[in-house]
């Protein structure tokens, strides 16, 4: 299993939206860029991710499953353009900011730090552990701490 991070702004798609549309899960379309595309065509159903509300908020609040592999984007005639669908698994108990992810040193070369315009990022494992702890969630089970 490989992790990721999937930013949004919530006045466009917001977690309770994700919430919202179940194990069906929703496309993640509209990204126009090439790093986000290639990183949306490796993963694996099964994979997880961080739901992180970008510009508003600045905080990871859920957790993400990719639910459909990568597919041609049905936003675009460009066949450029692929997505992932995801569904929403569990909300993180006490959302983890930007700031708390700058201030921990264990996530100093996490992308979401060094690469803070990229919208689909990956994850380490070590990352994915220490942002579900600062979340109050176990990292493995997604159980609460």
């Amino acid at each position: 299993m490989k992790y990721w991070l999937f930013k949004s702004e919530p006045f466009k798609w917001s977690w309770e939206q994700q919430k919202a549309k179940g194990d069906v899960g929703e496309e993640w379309d509209g990204i126009r860029n090439y790093q986000a595309r290639n990183n949306m065509r490796a993963m694996k159903i099964g994979d997880r991710g961080f739901f992180y509300h970008s510009n508003e908020g600045l905080d990871v609040v859920g957790v993400i499953e990719i639910c459909a592999e990568s597919a041609p984007d049905s936003t675009t005639d460009d066949d450029r353009w692929d997505c992932v669908h995801v569904r929403a698994l569990c909300d993180i108990p006490n959302p983890v900011t930007l700031k708390e992810v700058k201030a921990n040193p264990k996530l100093a070369d996490m992308a979401l730090v060094t690469s803070m315009r990229l919208s689909v990022q990956p994850v380490t494992k070590d990352e994915w552990i220490e942002v579900c702890r600062m979340g109050g969630l176990n990292g493995k089970t997604l159980e609460p701490l």
